[in-house]
């Protein structure tokens, strides 16, 4: 049975269908041939399950989403103090390919731009690396970030190269103040081929849930970065990853992202997952109009704003699950959010029921948010499709509106009808407790 996450994510996705706002970045011309209408969405969890909708098997050039993950391998391979000596951290609120410098060290602000990015491109693989060795270096990272072998596409990189008289500029300014050695076209070439990597929006939401995931690909289980690294990487991006409308993105959204012309936006929240889209139209910061749009209703249905009050962490949600003849009991406890209602919902659709009926207690759930009660009842609901009798066990009514999109109510069964899934302990400590006690006596009376 397949879980409500991506029907949820199709509804996301159609809403923002409509919008036809923007164009596409026709300065390259590989891309003004991009087609408008495509559209995709994906989300890939901490615990490693990938959801997608929409054309989430079309490859598109990652651009300037490489940014931050180069960033990262700079600092994994040379620190942050050595990065730091090179690329600032500070949001520019420029335009991404603005020609402009830090006016004391001369350098870039920060590595979202084009010449803080192409400054950390020549970092890696040292600073004596070809070019060849520099790129394949690049191209493997990204790959076991995305957990599959992914290519330089040539049709991009030649169309780029053809009309990189500004990045070409931005090369021979960063190597007249010593920022980078290597010659311009040399350090415009590489960071040239970084930015026409061919990935899916299946792909970005698999590499931004390795950085949520503190630098451990969950689907692969690889461990690629420190959490140091992600955790600095993440930052960066909150403040300079939307380039000069990364504000008014914090203020609607809330999270980590990075967009690239190509139509790629992604974005993470730390400890639970990655997300991304692709839509080719444009907005005048150079973002994806219908991306940005996919992404604001993400933050505000499933509560990822960073600034949110809501409590996000918490403990393992499924707590016990019992059998008692027709009835399996599923036990929930700690804060309902997005996350646990999917962990929840992937246990659940992945047990063997057979012809169970599924009661599922939540005496000890806390709280429940909106995105968290739409995906349980919805879960319930698919189950009750599938022929099992469900219900819910609500002593505290933490879970008060039980209508489900169909218009019908779940279940609800008394307390006394569950088994309690402490029972076992307690009643093995009791034993223990009599046992001792019938010793201590028979000593006793011994003595």
């Amino acid at each position: 049975m397949q879980t409500p996450i991506p029907f949820y994510l199709k509804e996301i996705l159609d809403q923002a269908k409509p919008n036809t706002d923007g164009e596409v970045a026709d300065y390259i011309p590989v891309l003004a041939k991009a087609d408008p209408e495509r559209l995709g969405l994906a989300l890939c969890t901490t615990t490693g399950h990938v959801y997608s909708v929409g054309d989430d098997e079309v490859e598109f050039s990652i651009q300037s989403i490489s940014k931050p993950f180069v960033y990262a391998l700079a600092l994994q391979e040379l620190g942050v103090e050595a990065v730091k000596k090179v690329v600032g951290m500070e949001p520019s609120g420029e335009a991404f390919n603005e020609l402009s410098l830090g006016e004391e060290d001369h350098r870039p602000v920060n590595p979202m731009i084009n010449a803080g990015a192409m400054t950390t491109t020549q970092l890696i693989n040292g600073v004596d690396s070809g070019v060849e060795e520099r790129v394949e270096r690049i191209r493997s990272f990204l790959s076991k970030l995305a957990g599959r072998e992914l290519q330089i596409d040539q049709e991009v990189l030649d169309s780029e190269m053809e009309g990189a008289d500004r990045n070409l500029s931005l090369a021979h300014m960063l190597r007249s103040y010593g920022i980078i050695e290597d010659e311009a076209h040399d350090a415009v070439l590489t960071y040239t081929q970084q930015c026409a990597i061919n990935v899916t929006v299946k792909d970005l939401a698999i590499m931004a849930a390795t950085l949520a995931n503190g630098g451990t690909n969950p689907v692969t289980e690889e461990k690629l970065l420190d959490a140091d690294v992600c955790q600095l990487t993440m930052a960066v991006m909150s403040s300079a990853g939307m380039y000069d409308g990364a504000g008014r993105w914090m203020a609607n959204v809330g999270i980590p992202a990075k967009s690239g012309v190509a139509g790629g936006l992604l974005g993470m929240l730390p400890g639970q997952l990655g997300i991304a889209s692709f839509s080719p139209r444009l907005n005048e910061e150079g973002n994806s109009v219908r991306g940005v749009e996919m992404f604001r209703r993400l933050s505000q249905d499933m509560g990822l704003h960073l600034m949110s009050t809501e409590e996000r962490y918490g403990i393992q949600p499924i707590r016990n699950v019992i059998h008692e003849g027709a009835d399996s009991y599923f036990y929930i406890q700690g804060r309902i959010n997005f996350n646990a209602a999917e962990t929840i919902l992937h246990e659940l659709f992945d047990y063997d029921l057979k012809d169970q009926n599924v009661i599922v207690d939540i005496s000890r759930v806390n709280a429940v948010n909106r995105m968290g009660r739409r995906m349980l009842k919805e879960g319930l609901r698919r189950l009750r499709e599938a022929g099992h009798e469900i219900a819910i066990v609500d002593p505290d009514n933490v879970m008060p509106n039980l209508e489900m999109r169909d218009g019908t109510m779940v279940p609800v069964r008394e307390q006394e009808g569950a088994l309690d899934p402490d029972e076992e302990l307690r009643d093995e400590a009791a034993t223990l407790t009599a046992l001792a006690e019938e010793s201590a006596a028979e000593e006793s009376s011994t003595n």
